[in-house]
């Protein structure tokens, strides 16, 4: 598939910005549905509850010990381990170890305290090796390690520092300036105060994409966490945009970064 027909098929999901929310979740869940990929051979897939939370397990077959805790994005309003079932499955898969998704609560009906309080209490449960997140997960999985988790962080296209029109990066496809800000202004009362620059783990590899605003003060932070002397693994997918994550199994440019970031997350999990 191309980047542009890609953009096309999520572009959809902007056609009604004004339907009522629990339409617009429902469209994104039946059109991440609809695309997902089979689980791979011998994955098995179980919805349960970890220290009261609502959660997905993903347990390949001989799966290694230690688990991965990955958190989904969608804005903080939209999304769920259902919409990013394909994400975790093939992320379980490639590691060979346990990815438990957390189905935090989202805004408006809660707090982003409240969704950065469920996923604490899964990690504090777990103890993972790692927590991943993309998009607004990967925001939460900066500030649960800030919290005290102290493990391999990894980070998709994450929401760094507190976005101005002066820290981002140009308009993108399926997601523009204005589209940041307005989320931002919806979480950023409730968001911890921590400066971009704070490295928040010690060991972090991150997922860019070349047409993103969170691109630039992503890569300011990257910086920023090696000069203070953290290890930073990072690589970015040529022409991809935000979201593109979704479309691993379809876009050869987002597949082969896609590749490279699990590969380095195994090999820090060794």
């Amino acid at each position: 598939m191309s980047i542009d027909a890609f953009i096309r098929r999520l572009e959809r999901l902007d056609a009604e910005p004004d339907a009522p929310l629990a339409e617009r979740r429902a469209a994104y869940e039946r059109l991440h549905r609809e695309r997902r990929p089979p689980d791979p051979a011998g994955l098995r897939v179980e919805d349960a509850h970890i220290a009261g939370v609502a959660v997905r397990r993903f347990t390949p077959r001989d799966a290694q010990s230690g688990c991965v805790v990955y958190l989904h994005g969608g804005g903080w309003i939209i999304g769920s381990t259902a919409s990013h079932h394909g994400i975790t499955a093939d992320l379980a898969a490639r590691l060979g170890r346990e990815v438990v998704s957390v189905d935090y609560r989202r805004v408006p009906e809660a707090s982003y305290a409240t969704a950065l309080a469920d996923c604490v209490a899964v990690v504090n449960a777990c103890t993972p090796l790692a927590v991943v997140g993309d998009s607004a997960g990967g925001r939460l999985a900066i500030d649960v390690a800030h919290r005290g988790w102290q493990g391999v962080l990894g980070l998709i296209y994450p929401v760094v520092g507190a976005p101005t029109p002066e820290t981002l990066g140009e308009d993108a496809p399926l997601l523009s300036r204005a589209d940041i800000l307005a989320l931002w202004q919806s979480v950023a009362t409730a968001v911890p105060a921590i400066p971009a620059e704070r490295v928040p783990t010690p060991t972090i590899e991150v997922l860019a994409v070349a047409r993103d605003p969170l691109t630039r003060p992503l890569e300011a932070a990257v910086e920023a966490w090696r000069q203070a002397g953290a290890e930073v693994g990072y690589r970015c997918a040529p022409e991809m945009v935000h979201s593109a994550l979704h479309g691993h199994a379809e876009l050869p440019a987002m597949r082969e970064a896609w590749q490279a970031f699990c590969q380095a997350l195994a090999a820090r999990l060794r």
